[in-house]
């Protein structure tokens, strides 16, 4: 998604207590910047303006969550969006981190050591020219560089609205020694997810007609 340049984001997320700007830092001890440092940690990678993770991380405080994106003022949106959302449940900024990096050099900032049990993945790009089809967040190419820093049996859980992405994706997933436990082709009839927290670009496609495709898969 293309979002205008905005001023106020980067001294908003400098000033801010639960955004990262040296990811690199942080690489095999991300557990140690919590308050709870024995919450299970999991990712999300694109968390865009932040709606998902904002309701997430809130309803689940016994639950660390990392969300990545690549644009100042995709995260500046999500900060203020996190902030929204605690201060309306009346809950403490203690259990989300929100941090800008590239997603195709991840392994400069997570390994083993990290112990990432879950990584979400919602509406990605789905580049869908064959040159840049390796970008894609579930390309093989990119599956297996999450394997460097999940738990064993840690899951991921995408959506799309896209069907030839979907569809790539589940040969992705079996190439890289995922075994897909759940799927389907219309999340909102078939709920797949126990919770499905229903992201901006979600509500749009679900209104336009355009079916939901979700899949959990687990790491062998």
């Amino acid at each position: 998604m293309r979002i205008r340049y905005k001023k106020w984001a980067r001294p908003e997320l400098e000033a801010s207590e639960f955004y990262e700007d040296n990811p690199e830092d942080w690489k095999g001890k991300w557990k140690k910047h919590f308050k709870n440092q024995n919450n299970p940690l999991h990712l999300e990678l694109g968390c865009g303006k932040g709606q998902f993770i904002s309701n997430l991380a809130v309803k689940n405080k016994n639950i660390n969550y990392l969300a990545i994106d690549l644009v100042d003022a995709m995260l500046g949106l999500a900060k203020r969006n996190i902030e929204s959302v605690y201060s309306e449940n009346s809950e403490e900024i203690d259990n989300v981190l929100i941090t800008r990096f590239d997603i195709e050099r991840i392994n400069l900032i997570l390994n083993k050591l990290d112990e990432v049990e879950r990584i979400y993945i919602n509406f990605c790009n789905p580049w869908p020219k064959g040159k840049h089809r390796k970008k894609r967040l579930t390309h093989s190419k990119q599956l297996e560089k999450y394997k460097e820093f999940l738990k064993p049996e840690s899951k991921i859980y995408f959506k799309t609205d896209d069907d030839d992405l979907f569809n790539s994706s589940l040969n992705y997933f079996e190439e890289s020694e995922f075994e897909i436990i759940e799927k389907t082709y219309d999340l909102h009839k078939d709920t797949i997810f126990k919770e499905n927290i229903e992201t901006e670009h979600e509500k749009m496609f679900s209104e336009e007609g355009i079916k939901i495709k979700a899949l959990i898969a687990k790491l062998k």
